[in-house]
């Protein structure tokens, strides 16, 4: 359990490693008790093809979830934005790989969207429970 504030509300904590690139004003991920929320997770700077900005965000939602004292095995919930429905499959087979430990993989969600920040290929966003 979480602590709770002078509000008698539980208390929230900022995941904000140093040096997290930001494209607008947000918390990188916030945990309250034992549930996580992080924001979407980005990687242009990783290199121009789906498969690598996929590998370079879930990398980031790793090294997120790490830091709020979760592993990928704590996600619950993805959620993935694309620039377009035809990167579905390659982006697939990355996103494959790194579930494919899980005894039970996280429910999600996938959808083309009109735009992203940075003119990424893909961004995803994931919840996760603190096991």
């Amino acid at each position: 359990m979480g602590r709770i504030d002078s509000h008698g509300c539980m208390e929230k904590t900022r995941i904000d490693p140093p040096g997290t690139k930001k494209y607008a004003p947000y918390s990188p991920g916030v945990v309250v008790g034992n549930t996580i929320w992080l924001s979407g997770q980005i990687d242009v700077d990783a290199g121009d093809t789906i498969e690598i900005q996929t590998q370079g965000a879930l990398n980031k939602i790793e090294a997120l979830l790490a830091e709020a004292g979760a592993t990928k095995h704590d996600v619950v919930f993805a959620q993935v934005l694309l620039k377009s429905m035809s990167l579905y499959a390659p982006m697939n087979q990355v996103y494959g790989a790194w579930v494919d430990d899980m005894d039970i993989k996280p429910a999600r969600a996938a959808f083309a969207v009109d735009a992203l920040p940075a003119d990424a290929l893909v961004e995803i966003v994931v919840q996760a429970i603190r096991t």
